[in-house]
């Protein structure tokens, strides 16, 4: 089904469909797996209309963006949001340490945690634990974020010995090739090192490859192209 020819209703539908049959490949019911509707560059407007199709858990790149994008969700639902719950966000972009106080006042979640220093930013400023992933660069691609698969125990460590920190699993970027099987052995890669780790939490998924996330484990899939169409 194509964004364009379709509601955003359909293609909730259709993604929470596709969800539930990788999670039923799995073993595992739909409803372990959390979705996430990445809606960086796009406006409130649609954050609204995705909330009013079911749609509650947001994830945004850039923290100065999502922070003005939260407060005018949080005034258009208003007392909607008090008695219902408003929308939860998940940070799924690289967080700098001169951003983690804004970021806190916004985000419920940090995905993208990938060293000590920031480790220590997010506990010295939190006021109440907060949860993260640990960001991990298991292709090893230059260009990306993410401690290696050797510093994770030590990472894991450090974080569970500070204050106002939850660790929640490990999360990764997988690449981006044209066949999604290639991306099997990083998610099961990510998986067998949060076991090591005794975490539960898998952040991995996107719109190209979330289902053979989903059938390695992922509890956290990232999808915004198949909701909501190429970027503005």
């Amino acid at each position: 089904m194509s964004a364009a020819a379709s509601t955003l209703e359909e293609r909730v539908a259709e993604v929470r469909g596709r969800i539930a049959r990788a999670a039923s490949r799995s073993g595992r019911p739909p409803e372990s797996v959390t979705l996430i509707a990445v809606t960086k560059t796009h406006p409130a407007e649609t954050v609204l209309e995705a909330f009013t199709a079911g749609l509650t858990d947001f994830g945004e790149n850039r923290v100065q963006e999502a922070t003005a994008k939260a407060e005018e969700v949080s005034q258009s639902l208003g007392t909607q949001a008090l008695v219902a719950g408003g929308p939860r966000w998940h940070l799924i972009g690289h967080l700098q340490t001169n951003k983690v106080r804004a970021a806190l006042g916004t985000f419920a979640i940090l995905h993208s945690v990938d060293s000590e220093r920031l480790l220590r930013a997010v506990s010295g400023a939190a006021t109440s634990p907060i949860q993260v992933f640990i960001e991990v660069n298991i292709a090893a691609e230059p260009q990306k974020y993410g401690v290696t698969a050797a510093e994770v125990p030590a990472l894991v460590a450090i974080a569970r010995e500070l204050p106002n920190i939850e660790v929640c699993g490990l999360m990764t970027v997988a690449p981006h090739v044209a066949d999604m099987e290639e991306t099997r052995p990083v998610f099961r890669a990510l998986k067998t090192l949060a076991q090591r780790e005794g975490l539960r939490g898998l952040s991995m998924g996107m719109t190209n490859d979330f289902e053979v996330a989903i059938e390695e484990g992922a509890t956290h899939v990232r999808v915004g192209r198949a909701l909501f169409g190429e970027r503005p």
